[in-house]
């Protein structure tokens, strides 16, 4: 049975020479891995259709035997182009990103979690990288998570300890605002 939701590409990763495992954020399922079978070729149906941050409509099949499932297909509904205009935005897009991916146990539905990365994405469509908005990010993420932040910790601190590591985007980042 073919399963479909709105869903932001995470991360893409070589699976074999013409396909690709591609990690979603969808709303009604979570974090999800499908397979795209046959995305890396020429007239692939995939085609300009699977890249970081895109949001998308997809339909895939479960499968019975893996937290691995067939994406069937693709529907680009935004590509988020304002945020590639400046490598700023593409950093801050990709720590938003990556935390969620770390922050998140597979296939745990958290629909105020794909809204606040939707929120995130949408805002830097629009606007400049800034500390204000990495800041504001993870404190509405530890909120979301339920994380208390004690007086003498950052949320960051919280979201470092509970996920293992912060990505390490943040580090350019706070430079880059400095």
């Amino acid at each position: 049975m073919t399963e479909t939701t709105p869903a932001f590409l995470l991360r893409l990763t070589k699976l074999t020479d013409t396909s690709l495992i591609v990690t979603w954020f969808t709303q009604t399922h979570g974090k999800i891995k499908t397979v795209a079978k046959g995305a890396r070729r020429p007239k692939s149906p995939f085609a300009g259709k699977l890249d970081l941050f895109f949001g998308c409509e997809i339909s895939f099949i479960r499968s019975a035997k893996s937290d691995l499932h067939l994406l069937k297909e693709v529907a680009l509904r935004d590509p988020f182009d304002g945020l590639r205009r400046d490598y700023g935005r593409v950093l801050l897009a990709s720590y938003f990103s990556e935390l969620i991916d770390l922050a998140t146990e597979p296939e745990h539905e958290a629909p105020e979690l794909f809204d606040l990365l939707s929120r995130a994405l949408s805002y830097l469509q629009n606007a400049a990288a800034d500390q204000r908005a990495l800041r504001h990010f993870e404190s509405e993420l530890c909120r979301l998570l339920g994380l208390r932040v004690e007086k003498k910790q950052s949320p960051a601190m919280a979201l470092g300890h509970v996920c293992g590591r912060l990505p390490s985007e943040r580090a350019e980042l706070l430079k880059r605002f400095a």
